[in-house]
């Protein structure tokens, strides 16, 4: 599993610098790190709140895919996205999970955090599992 995270990454994920840390089959919860590009930074100086979204996003979509063998990534229905504190142009650590999953819905949830593990945002996903690309499993 955790080759698969080293090996297929796509154009998006090495664009926002994902690394991926750990896969804890247990609770269904993938780690991924992010190290932003100062081209990330909004007029304020930190990440811009659509690629927070974006952070978000892949990890979760991390954490279904392994949650499903690699049969599965989320065709999203929702997002829904909270801004808790601004999130540093610094290494960022985010957490996805899957809340419930079934054939035709699932429910995922991800968090960002900073360096000392404050909570920077918050977002949740009901999602449609749909096979991988071709090539992805």
């Amino acid at each position: 599993m955790t080759q698969l995270f080293k090996t297929r990454r796509s154009p998006s994920a090495e664009l926002m610098g994902s690394q991926f840390q750990s896969w804890d089959a247990e609770k269904g919860e993938v780690t991924f790190t992010y190290d932003p590009p100062p081209s990330f930074a909004s007029p304020r100086g930190a990440v811009q709140g659509g690629l927070i979204a974006g952070f978000l996003d892949e990890v979760m979509g991390a954490a279904l895919l392994a949650h499903s063998h690699n049969a599965a990534l989320p065709l999203n229905l929702d997002l829904n996205l909270t801004f808790v504190r601004m999130v540093p142009l610094d290494t960022i650590t985010a957490v996805g999970r899957v809340i419930k999953a079934g054939r035709k819905i699932a429910f995922l949830e991800g968090e960002l955090f900073d360096k000392d593990g404050k909570l920077l945002a918050r977002a949740t996903s009901t999602a449609i599992p749909t096979p991988p690309p071709g090539g992805m499993a």
